[in-house]
């Protein structure tokens, strides 16, 4: 005999329905300050840092974007950070004429790890004159703005191989200039020793590094 399946058995399984899955939840971003005041008669503000912190125990990558890239330039907008790591985003005002003054442009960070991913918005603001204890900044209006556009960026560690570069040669430049004010070896000299009087041929290669 063929076993009939029980009505009851049957009417259990179809009951059960599958839960769909829960969305993942949105990657927490610390990114501090949560707004930029540039001043335009205050040149050291022109120049102002984000600091992005990684808590997590992975690496994170992150991507600036801007309503107004072409105002800003930043260093580093598109990198990543390691895990228990910081970064910081130097933020530049390409423009601070007065035709600017009052413009409010937003800046969104955008982060990704682990198969998670998040993003942050801070606002960006130009006054004129100088910072006073009057116009420090306040929490940030939200006005519509327009679509996000990715920022150009420069890396750092290009700057500081430019800057080792210079360094070298400055100091092997003056260690030839050194070399060629030291006396020869045929040119007596009471106030250098001798183990310190040198050839034609160092000479003549101190000289030829000078000139390139």
């Amino acid at each position: 005999m063929q076993q009939q399946p029980m009505k009851g058995q049957e009417s259990g399984s179809r009951g059960k329905a599958e839960s769909p899955p829960s969305p993942p939840s949105p990657l927490p971003i610390f990114l501090f300050p949560s707004e930029l005041v540039f001043y335009s008669d205050q040149r050291s503000s022109h120049r102002r840092v984000l600091t992005l912190y990684n808590p997590y125990t992975f690496t994170i990558r992150f991507k600036m974007l801007c309503t107004a890239p072409s105002l800003y330039s930043v260093v580093e907008a598109e990198g990543s950070v390691r895990a228990k790591s910081c970064v910081d985003l130097v933020v530049r005002h390409q423009d601070v004429s007065p035709r600017h003054w009052g413009r409010r442009d937003r800046f969104r960070l955008e982060v990704s790890g682990a198969g998670q991913g998040g993003k942050r918005e801070v606002w960006a603001e130009l006054r004129g004159g100088e910072a006073t204890s009057q116009n420090r900044p306040t929490s940030p209006l939200r006005l519509p703005t327009p679509s996000l556009t990715p920022l150009p960026y420069f890396t750092a560690p290009q700057k500081v191989r430019r800057l080792s570069q210079f360094a070298v040669s400055v100091v092997m430049g003056v260690v030839c200039v050194a070399f060629l004010m030291l006396p020869l070896h045929s040119e007596p000299n009471s106030l250098v020793p001798s183990y310190a009087h040198v050839t034609v041929t160092q000479k003549l290669v101190c000289a030829y590094v000078l000139g390139v």
